[in-house]
């Protein structure tokens, strides 16, 4: 089991003001799979990103991923796990605007263990032909492709995305889920897609909904369908 998460709790506040973010969740996920998380504000999905990821800590609970024991991790642990293990991508793009799409990406590599080759992850995601540009220049499709590659290019375990289509128009949408697809199946990262956007299950192995900090489904898609064919 690549990812599994055991009565996890996560809770903020005190007394009349507690709240669960997290209330014993349970997600077991294989190796490879795309993973669609919905749920509405509030439930508890940014925050299980976050747990994920190794951005924050459980109050309660076990997560292990790829064999490591990430609950329990100090917070220079965390930092290495991050480092080494787990590529982020968020709604915004996050992209250093003084430095060029080749730059931006370079920058992870320089701090990776094992980076991917910078020439194939950019013929990848098709981005080859703007890595002179800065991000001003690139539409917001494009600009979140880079991100793509810039979280791909240390060749992480699992690639977290967090409402990565949130500021995209539809054609630009589905461009970019064509592509995490793509590096999905090209390099057999595990990835966690956030999304309020109920049609990108539909390209998921796993389809996972959050309820008040619970997790009421978690169940095989039966009938993936390719990125390309999404009704968004």
């Amino acid at each position: 089991m690549f990812i599994s998460l055991n009565n996890a709790v996560k809770k903020y506040g005190s007394g009349e003001a507690l709240v669960y973010a997290l209330n014993q969740a349970e997600l077991m996920l294989d190796e490879g799979e795309i993973c669609v998380i919905l749920g509405p504000s509030g439930s508890g999905k940014s925050t299980l990103l976050n747990m994920l990821g190794g951005l924050d800590t459980l109050d309660e609970g076990e997560l292990t991923v790829a064999g490591r024991k990430v609950s329990g991790l100090s917070q220079e642990q965390r930092t290495d796990y991050r480092k080494e293990d787990v590529g982020f991508v968020f709604q915004f793009y996050n992209l250093i605007s003084d430095l060029t799409v080749e730059e931006n990406i370079e920058v992870v590599a320089d701090i990776a263990e094992n980076p991917l080759d910078i020439d194939e992850v950019l013929e990848a995601l098709d981005i080859e032909k703007y890595r002179r540009r800065f991000p001003r220049e690139l539409s917001g499709g494009q600009q979140q492709r880079v991100a793509i590659a810039r979280a791909m290019i240390k060749n992480p375990k699992l690639l977290l995305c967090d409402e990565l289509t949130g500021a995209l128009d539809t054609k630009s949408s589905k461009q970019v889920l064509k592509f995490v697809e793509k590096m999905n199946d090209r390099f057999g990262t595990t990835v966690v897609i956030i999304t309020h956007n109920e049609a990108i299950a539909g390209m998921a192995d796993r389809i996972v909904r959050l309820k008040d900090g619970k997790i009421c489904e978690n169940r095989a898609n039966e009938q993936k369908i390719p990125a390309a064919e999404l009704v968004l």
